[in-house]
């Protein structure tokens, strides 16, 4: 799974330990998601989705693999 993460970041100034206080996770978490090295869970997709006032799929991209 990709994501927009670290692009809505930057748009919205915001460091990847303010993303992660935000949505009460170790900045390492969003590193992670950032490399596409974690997939987060459904909480956690919502709320880093709320914090960029975006829906679940414009900031995660989940690819078909037929």
């Amino acid at each position: 799974m990709n994501n927009r993460i670290k692009e809505l970041r930057a748009r919205e100034n915001l460091t990847q330990l303010d993303l992660a206080k935000l949505v009460n996770v170790r900045r390492e978490t969003v590193v992670f998601l950032e490399k596409g090295k974690y997939n987060p869970s459904l909480k956690l997709a919502y709320d880093i989705s709320r914090i960029f006032k975006l829906k679940i799929e414009e900031v995660f991209i989940f690819e078909d693999k037929k």
